[in-house]
């Protein structure tokens, strides 16, 4: 499969240290991966990155289904 299949979005945890969330596709199914432990807090800036990656993995995983 040639599309990208991991996203990462920066965030910060509840004590504002930065931190990363990981989007990607596992057997067709989409997985968050966050800050071990952690809270992640999210700009509006960070959560229309999240909005993406999700989207983009939507589009991966549907093609592993076909």
């Amino acid at each position: 499969m040639g599309a990208k299949e991991e996203w990462q979005v920066s965030c910060r945890d509840i004590a504002s240290r930065r931190r990363d969330l990981t989007v990607f596709v596992s057997q067709g199914h989409i997985v968050i991966n966050v800050p071990p432990g952690e809270a992640a807090v999210l700009t509006p800036l960070e959560v229309g990155r999240l909005r993406a990656a999700l989207r983009e993995a939507v589009v991966a995983a549907s093609e592993t289904d076909v």
